[in-house]
């Protein structure tokens, strides 16, 4: 019976790795290659032990807590220290997004377009399918692991030894294991592929915020997270390897519910219930903004509390930071640059930027969802009847604009909140929205940037992720590794003010405006001239 339940898995591996021969090599290279880079550049920007000891010294406090994980080594910052206490965090969540994406778009999103129904009418298992994903993102998990490992040992740092190199990698690999697993659990509990997503991103973000409050306040917490345990593997210090098998078997645990509840689950359901629909459609569903809100709504009410509880979560450690250098010269001297400003202001923008970047996923994918409905054929559907192609792609872009002005409303709302009743002089409500909302326009660019692609090249829609990583990498490294001020102008979030420390450039602000309108013309154009489904 159990070989039965698993025919066919070979092929359907064999599959698997066929329609993702493009994206798993760029994904593992990518990894690789900037877990290599950055360590090159950690050498060249702190020369001696004791650039790294002053480095070290900035770390230990609870912003940067939150943000990296609890500092380990930083007696002694070796660059490999530095390297996996800085980096290791950053790049599992974004390993993790990696093997979400990858086992959603194989399993539930492969099953509600049909051809998991066509799959299973060849002879094959009824767990093959799964089966063969898991499997392929398994090996993938171990590709990246030994990838990065080798990479790094390969650099001939002195600090970066090899089983160090090791434990780094594969604590990747782990945390890559692990959300493949709650993927393919959340592929089976989600009635479609838009919750599974949606449910799936939300477990990596709670992850990311329990560890951060857990690492923070209490580190009980911090064990809740998987995020958590593989921090505790301190590469290149210690090199335990307990906690990255602890991780492996968690992924296994969870990997055998999903195949268990696929076992047990009819084709096209999910475990969660769902609602029976209304027996009159309500009007709003009447105009194409209506029907967007409707399609858009759980993924915008999950990516909204998101950035509340980021925004708190940071929020509750800015009254720790001036306590923890009121009486470290050294430090004040080194971040507090900007005269007139306290740390606490000066971390703002920081955590700002790093917030306005995440909130800036759910306003692409608002954009995104379009090029999905035409995938699926349902929007020429809407398109036969008395509606526009203009009305439909306005009806994206307000749904885009509505939710990153949402986005950035609440982190700075939760940012302020928390941050005020943490901190015994409090700062102006005002300045943290102000602070927030200077990023709007940037996210407008990238809106521009989303519909030129959709309009002119929606076979390389994907290229955006890209561009958003790539800003991330530019904001959030930018100052650590002093890369060139026109580096950070690459990217429409270079040309924010840094709100309190700068005052707001209204030309910066309307520039960035103007060329998200001209591009998304250009992309309207375009939407408006190709055939529908190609």
């Amino acid at each position: 019976m159990t070989r039965h339940l698993f025919d066919g898995t070979g092929t359907l591996i064999r599959f698997v790795l066929r329609r993702d021969r493009l994206r798993l090599p760029i994904w593992l290279v990518s990894f690789a290659a900037i877990s290599a880079i950055i360590a090159l550049a950690f050498v060249g920007l702190y020369q001696n032990a004791e650039e790294r000891q002053a480095m070290a010294e900035t770390m230990r406090n609870p912003a940067m807590t939150a943000m990296v994980g609890p500092g380990y080594g930083l007696d002694n910052y070796t660059v490999g220290a530095m390297t996996a206490h800085e980096m290791l965090l950053m790049t599992a969540v974004v390993v993790g997004l990696m093997n979400i994406l990858l086992v959603i778009r194989h399993t539930r999103t492969d099953e509600e377009d049909g051809r998991i129904e066509l799959v299973r009418s060849l002879p094959v298992g009824r767990l093959s399918n799964l089966s063969s994903t898991l499997l392929v993102m398994t090996g993938a998990n171990i590709v990246l692991a030994l990838l990065t490992a080798f990479s790094l040992a390969a650099l001939g740092i002195e600090s970066v030894d090899l089983q160090g190199s090791l434990v780094y990698g594969f604590a990747l690999g782990a945390a890559g294991l692990v959300f493949a697993g709650v993927a393919a659990v959340c592929a089976q509990l989600s009635p479609n592929a838009r919750n599974a997503l949606g449910l799936s991103i939300a477990i990596l973000l709670l992850a990311y915020m329990v560890r951060a409050i857990g690492d923070v306040a209490n580190e009980t917490l911090s064990w809740l997270s998987p995020l958590g345990w593989i921090l505790r593997s301190e590469a290149y210090v210690n090199n335990y390897w307990w906690p990255i098998l602890l991780t492996i078997a968690g992924a296994l645990l969870l990997m055998a519910l999903a195949l268990y509840l696929n076992s047990i689950r009819d084709l096209g359901s999910g475990f969660l219930p769902s609602r029976a629909g209304k027996a009159k459609a309500a009007r709003s569903l009447l105009s194409p903004f209506g029907l967007v809100l409707r399609l858009q709504r759980t993924g915008f009410i999950a990516w909204a509390a998101g950035l509340l509880l980021i925004g708190a979560s940071y929020g509750s450690v800015l009254g720790d930071l001036e306590s923890f250098f009121e009486d470290i010269d050294l430090m004040q001297q080194m971040i507090v640059q900007s005269e007139g400003f306290s740390l606490t202001e000066q971390f703002i923008p920081v955590l700002m930027a790093v917030m306005a970047i995440l909130g800036t996923i759910p306003v692409l994918m608002a954009v995104l969802k379009l090029k999905t409905e035409e995938k699926n054929g349902r929007l020429e559907h809407i398109l036969s009847r008395s509606v526009s192609r203009n009305h439909v792609l306005g009806s994206y872009l307000a749904m885009a604009v509505l939710t990153g002005f949402v986005m950035l409303s609440l982190a700075a709302l939760g940012l302020g909140l928390v941050g005020n009743a943490m901190m015994e002089e409090q700062l102006s409500l005002g300045m943290f929205y102000g602070s927030a909302l200077a990023y709007l326009p940037a996210m407008f660019a990238m809106i521009g940037v989303a519909v030129l692609l959709l309009g002119w090249a929606p076979n390389l829609i994907g290229a955006v992720w890209l561009y958003l990583a790539f800003s991330f990498f530019v904001i959030y490294l930018g100052g650590l590794f002093q890369f060139p001020e026109w580096v950070g102008k690459l990217t429409p979030f270079g040309y924010v003010s840094e709100i309190p420390i700068e005052e707001m450039n209204y030309l910066n602000a309307v520039m960035l405006t103007v060329v998200a309108v001209i591009l998304t013309a250009i992309g309207i154009t375009g939407f408006n001239r190709r055939d529908i489904g190609k």
